[in-house]
């Protein structure tokens, strides 16, 4: 991305067999949010359109997890069980990064805002906007 004002960060899973890219500005929103997921496995999100992300490795050892409404598309390595990234219920058409699985943090100020996932349908809206490319 020559001129762009983002900068494509590598990440992955525990043992390395899942890789990706996602390309982020300086300074990032990312959410904690305490559903009943994200809060047992500590995923911070930092929600991106389909255009700023890749899979570089691993897309055949992904294993596919669904519950509830069964949109969100949530996706592991079959071989340490981390998951780095997933689709988003709220952006089906992005991608949440778990921002505790960049390689480095370095250069990059993260804000992390609480979100209430307890409660999707009253706050999700708030958080359409992620993954749409800015004007």
């Amino acid at each position: 991305m020559s001129g762009s004002p983002f900068e494509w960060r590598a990440g992955g899973c525990h043992c390395g067999g899942v890789r990706f890219e996602v390309a982020l500005p300086d300074r990032v929103e990312a959410q904690a949010c305490n559903c009943s997921i994200c809060a047992k496995t500590g995923f911070v999100h930092i929600i991106v359109p389909e255009s700023r992300f890749r899979i570089v490795k691993g897309a055949d050892r992904l294993a596919e997890y669904t519950f509830n409404s069964r949109v969100a598309k949530h996706l592991f390595c079959a071989e340490c069980g981390v998951k780095s990234f997933y689709r988003p219920r709220s952006n089906p058409d992005g991608w949440s990064v778990n921002a505790r699985c960049l390689d480095t943090v370095e250069g990059l100020e993260i804000a992390i805002e609480a979100f209430d996932g307890q409660n999707w349908e009253a706050n999700a809206a708030g958080l359409a906007h992620l993954s749409k490319e800015p004007a």
